[in-house]
């Protein structure tokens, strides 16, 4: 007999929901592989002749294809479970990147790790978040949500100078072959953790309803109910634009060491912002469940322009070009990066509840692939055409100035009226 149809309970079984919380956390650690993309296609060995536009096209790709199939792995989340779709993330993850590692063009590199591996990450990430947060209050939806996620943020600190080190000893193919065969095997293992509370579970600590509280404003929304709201529109700008900016950099942070500051160690960079990821999640997480998600927003947006424009101006031989310098300017861009991926989870659990959690943040995650591709994409356009990132970063500056002030605007949604009753 299933979870789901055990009877009621109150109390949490213990540990329960910690190990729910960490089997999603080692989850994304092996799904963040989409981070060391940069060491990656600089390890591109020069005699494939591949553009920097087709070592941009499977990072797109991977993006692209991952939000989209948060939908329906969203969906299948929501009504079978996380155990079975984490388990299909892991197979195709595996075998995507096991099919990329076989070819030298950027088709096979598109089809392997753009489709297949974006596929699984979708499939696998969409399953670690939802369940953890159901075991837990609300008042902790923040910081559960910033510890799941934060595995897919710290993945290249491990991931991008392990990747470094096999494409300089055994070349790319068996890096990017080695890396699809432990990701499948570390995915599928830990998706056997994975499992939803019990129906009508109650966290420990959640505060007792008030009199007449249930009537203030509706608990759950339906996705055709949220798709209604104004709130989704403006929650999905705001995700595209401070996700865009982030994937933009984190794609091609390698490239950008070496052409504007004089640094081949770019995989050490990967890794700083990896840092700064992962730990930018978990505090923007905590942050936002004491001051609010739209003022966590706010700082964000505002201090990642600020360090975008500080980047468009990073020259070899300046103070912004030191090592040391260029590393803590990465790691607050990725941590500014990182607090998107605790706080929208968390303010869509806020305003549209948990019961389609799943599918709901489906939806509003297409903001971050297509941010992601849209600005990746317009990075290698710009870099081909000028030899330069320089348009591309005041793009996205622009883009988090207007997030910003869209957050003084976005609110949680009112219910809708509710029909009158016909008069006799």
């Amino acid at each position: 007999m299933t979870t789901e149809s055990n009877p009621p309970v109150t109390s949490e079984p213990p540990n329960r929901g910690w190990t729910v919380t960490l089997a999603g956390t080692g989850i994304n650690l092996a799904l963040g592989v989409l981070y060391t993309w940069s060491v990656i296609s600089k390890g591109v060995p020069e005699e494939w002749g591949w553009s920097e536009t087709d070592k941009s096209l499977p990072y797109s790709f991977a993006c692209l294809i991952f939000c989209l199939i948060m939908v329906p792995a969203g969906r299948m989340q929501d009504k079978v479970g996380p155990r079975l779709v984490a388990t299909i993330g892991g197979v195709l993850v595996g075998l995507g990147m096991i099919l990329a590692s076989q070819t030298t063009s950027p088709m096979g590199y598109i089809l392997g790790f753009g489709v297949l591996a974006g596929a699984g990450i979708g499939f696998g990430y969409a399953s670690a978040t939802p369940p953890a947060v159901k075991w837990f209050p609300a008042a902790m939806t923040g910081t559960i949500a910033g510890i799941v996620v934060s595995g897919f943020g710290l993945a290249s600190v491990y991931a991008a100078p392990l990747a470094k080190w096999v494409i300089g000893q055994h070349g790319l193919p068996t890096m990017v072959m080695s890396f699809g065969i432990g990701f499948l095997i570390v995915v599928v293992v830990l998706a056997q953790l994975l499992a939803p509370p019990p129906k009508g579970y109650v966290p420990a600590g959640t505060p007792a309803a008030k009199p007449g509280a249930a009537a203030g404003r509706k608990a759950d929304f339906a996705p055709g109910e949220m798709l209604r709201t104004w709130q989704f529109y403006a929650l999905w700008f705001m995700y595209a634009c401070g996700a865009g900016a982030g994937l933009m950099i984190i794609g091609k942070l390698a490239k950008i060491g070496l052409d504007q500051a004089g640094l081949s160690l770019g995989f050490v960079l990967v890794a700083v912002l990896a840092v700064g990821n992962g730990a930018g999640r978990i505090v923007a997480g905590m942050l936002s469940d004491k001051i609010g998600r739209q003022t966590t927003l706010f700082l964000c947006f505002v201090s990642q322009a600020v360090l975008i424009m500080l980047l468009s101006v990073t020259k070899e031989g300046s103070f912004l070009a030191q090592p040391v310098v260029l590393a803590v300017l990465s790691a607050f861009i990725g941590a500014n990066y990182g607090a998107n991926l605790a706080i929208f989870p968390s303010i869509t659990k806020d305003y549209y509840g948990l019961k389609n959690f799943g599918v709901n943040y489906g939806l509003v995650f297409t903001a971050w692939g297509l941010g992601g591709f849209m600005l990746a994409l317009l990075a290698g356009k710009v870099y081909d055409a000028t030899k330069a990132f320089t348009f591309a970063y005041y793009c996205s500056a622009g883009l988090l100035v207007a997030a910003a002030i869209v957050t003084f605007l976005v609110k949680a949604p009112e219910p809708e009226p509710a029909a009158k009753p016909a008069e006799a």
